[in-house]
């Protein structure tokens, strides 16, 4: 590190296990809380209204997922060219690039809002929703609606702040919000009575605070990156952001469609009981995202930085250190969400009810998936720091998409039974196995 750029972490000469377990534990900590965020909505709107009220969070989740999608998409853009600049001791355009990646989730999110409180009843539709969940499917919309342009700032906050050299905070972004979410969830659900309308109140005052947080950051706390209101380059640092950080929207994006076509499965094969079962696992994926995200966005600022400075060997061992982690939280993640299933569906609704009979049978097949996805995505995550977009996106675009929405709907035709839970594991073993067989050792 050269005395023009002292960020919190020493990425180009720090012994690589030391710095990514230094950003890796606050980060994993950070995640779970916020993936808790989402657990708290099931399990309160499970117990005080019931399977109706969690399959309908469940049938909305996807906007919630293509929001995240747009902050983690500039967020990681962002990041990227910043720890390259960074390396390259060009500290004004590392500033500039985080300041355009605030500018366009905000003119994202302005669209998005602006749809979904003027089509809240057709957005619910589209979406999934049958005639006897679309009231309370379309009150748990409306009120999202004004914390999805704060959760944008937050995922992208927190990708930029670990990469200027505080952790830390960054986990506090995602912890201070999820604490405050499951009691305003509490609160709203039970002594006020307020159904998913309350918890869609709460989850929006959550977000909303931790969007302020990350803005806060950077005016008060940074130790080298701040907001540079400058028009310079803005087209070139869209496109690159985009470019770099797509895989990361469309992993959201996948996510998204994974729900919506399996609701629609779900629908089909056990009505509404199918979907609060599944619901169940929606629930879950996010925690299995979150805890093997880290991993990949704690090896990122790593791999970024010493990519734009030419130090390809330290790459390579990040990468090394980064599937190491994922073997573990992946298995991890199996083996507690397999054997804990009957458990798991009675945190979140009467155990003695048909949807819990359907997740305690089909979670255990579901969590297989844990330990390939956990590759992927580190994978995915190396290939995004190196720039390697086109390669990110395909592999994103197989696992959530090309190969999983086939499966979501040739399974169950060759196993009524269990078929449609299978598909993801499904999903995410051939990708896997496509990974591998495609991987080469050289970057561009």
């Amino acid at each position: 590190m050269t005395d023009t750029v002292k960020t919190g972490l020493d990425y180009g000469c720090g012994k690589i296990s030391r710095l990514f377990s230094k950003i890796f534990f606050p980060t994993l900590l950070g995640m779970v809380f916020n993936a808790l965020l989402t657990i708290t909505d099931g399990v309160i709107v499970g117990q005080g209204v019931g399977p109706d009220g969690i399959a309908a969070v469940n049938i909305i989740a996807p906007l919630f997922m293509v929001a995240t999608g747009f902050g983690l998409m500039f967020g990681i853009g962002a990041a990227v060219m910043a720890g390259i600049c960074l390396a390259q001791n060009d500290v004004r355009r590392a500033n500039i690039a985080m300041t355009h990646a605030f500018t366009f989730s905000l003119a994202a999110m302005v669209v998005i809002i602006t749809a979904g409180v003027l089509f809240t009843d057709e957005i619910a539709h589209a979406l999934g929703s049958s005639e006897r969940l679309i009231g309370k499917t379309t009150d748990y919309l409306f009120w999202l609606m004004p914390g999805i342009l704060f959760l944008t700032f937050q995922s992208i906050g927190m990708m930029v702040i670990r990469l200027d050299g505080s952790p830390t905070y960054a986990m506090l972004c995602n912890i201070i919000p999820a604490v405050i979410n499951g009691i305003l969830d509490f609160i709203f659900v039970f002594p006020l009575d307020m159904g998913v309308e309350g918890a869609s109140i709460a989850t929006s005052i959550s977000t909303i605070i931790g969007g302020l947080m990350a803005v806060t950051y950077f005016f008060r706390f940074s130790y080298v990156l701040r907001f540079v209101f400058s028009l310079a380059n803005i087209g070139r640092n869209f496109i690159n952001q985009v470019k770099i950080g797509s895989s990361a929207f469309v992993t959201e994006i996948t996510m998204s469609i994974m729900m919506l076509t399996g609701n629609h499965v779900f629908m089909n094969t056990w009505r509404e009981a199918g979907v609060a079962a599944y619901s169940i696992a929606c629930y879950l994926f996010p925690l299995i995202f979150m805890i093997n995200n880290a991993v990949a966005q704690s090896a990122q600022p790593i791999i970024s930085y010493n990519y734009g400075a030419g130090n390809i060997a330290r790459v390579w061992t990040s990468l090394r250190v980064s599937i190491a982690a994922a073997i573990i939280c992946g298995t991890i993640a199996s083996c507690g969400i397999g054997f804990g299933a009957h458990s798991i569906a009675g945190l979140f609704i009467d155990p003695d009810c048909e949807a819990a009979r359907l997740a305690t049978q089909g979670l255990p097949i579901f969590s297989s998936c844990a330990i390939f996805f956990a590759l992927n995505i580190s994978f995915i995550g190396f290939y995004q720091s190196t720039k390697q977009a086109l390669r990110a996106i395909v592999l994103t675009l197989l696992r959530g998409i090309i190969l999983l929405v086939p499966l979501f709907f040739i399974m169950p035709r060759i196993f009524p039974d269990y078929g449609p839970w299978a598909a993801i594991p499904c999903s995410e073993m051939l990708t896997f196995a496509i990974t591998v067989l495609s991987f080469r050792r050289r970057l561009p």
